[in-house]
C-alpha cells in the first residue's frame, strides 16, 4: 500500500534488548479528504530506520507500507491483537506523477515502454506476408 502525506513528527530510533532490534516511529497527516485529515503513525524497523533522516517536518512524502497484525496471549491467558503500519520505503512526493515516485534513470523502465522498432516499420512489400 502507498499513501501521499505530510510529515508531522519523527521520533528517535529505539533499540531493544541484546538482539539489537531497532524501531523508529513517525506521524503523517493524510488528507484524502482535506476537511477531515487523518493522523497516522508508522514504524520503520532495522535498516529502514535511517530512511527518515533525509526528510524534514512539513515535507510531502510517499510512504509505501505493509499492514501487519499479530496475536499474543498475555500471562493471564487473554488473547490480545496488535496492528501496525510498517513502512518500507519513504520518498519525496512527486506531484507531477500523481504521488508515485518517478522511475529512476538507467533502470530500464523507459526502454521497456518504448515501442519496438519492428512495429514502426511500414514496409509495404511485406504487408500481406503473415508470419503464420
Amino acid at each position: 500500500m502507498e499513501i501521499k502525506a505530510k510529515l508531522l513528527e519523527k521520533y528517535d530510533t529505539a533499540t531493544f534488548g541484546a538482539s539489537g532490534f531497532k524501531k523508529r516511529e513517525f506521524v503523517v497527516e493524510y488528507a484524502e479528504n482535506p476537511q477531515y485529515p487523518e493522523f497516522v503513525k508508522f514504524e520503520l524497523i532495522q535498516d529502514k530506520c535511517e530512511q527518515l533522516d533525509a526528510f524534514n517536518i512539513g515535507q510531502e512524502l510517499n510512504v509505501a507500507f505493509n499492514l501487519k497484525g499479530r496475536k499474543w496471549t498475555n500471562p493471564q491467558g487473554q488473547v490480545v491483537y496488535f496492528n501496525s503500519l510498517q513502512a518500507w520505503r519513504i520518498s519525496a512526493a512527486n506531484d507531477v506523477s500523481g504521488g508515485t515516485p518517478a522511475p529512476q534513470a538507467g533502470n530500464g523502465a523507459s526502454e521497456s515502454l518504448a515501442e519496438p522498432e519492428w512495429l514502426n516499420n511500414s514496409n509495404d512489400s511485406n504487408a500481406d506476408d503473415l508470419p503464420f
